[in-house]
């Protein structure tokens, strides 16, 4: 048991991994499969849960201004430039 914590705790999880984790996540509830592929508007979509995960990075975003990386701050706001023009397409605005 000890041995499953150790590799776990060994690897540090990169900001860049986490904000691709949640917008993935919120893309599967935006109904986009593998590929960019886009389901129908059915119980494959989840809007209330897409727009957490797009919060969360939002907040992420607010949170750690001044102490990311270009490279972070850049893929940041293009996550979640993509992530609001699916919503809101999908949504219908």
């Amino acid at each position: 048991m000890s041995e499953v914590k150790s590799e776990i705790s060994s690897k540090e999880v990169e900001f860049a991994e986490l904000v691709l984790g949640l917008s993935s996540a919120a893309l599967h509830y935006l109904g986009q499969g593998h590929g960019g592929d886009v389901k129908s508007k059915s119980k494959e979509t989840n809007m209330v849960l897409a727009r957490q995960n797009i919060d969360i990075i939002r907040m992420l975003k607010v949170k750690t201004t001044g102490n990311l990386s270009t490279e972070e701050s850049k893929m940041v706001d293009a996550v979640l430039t993509d992530l609001m023009i699916k919503f809101h397409q999908l949504k219908g605005e």
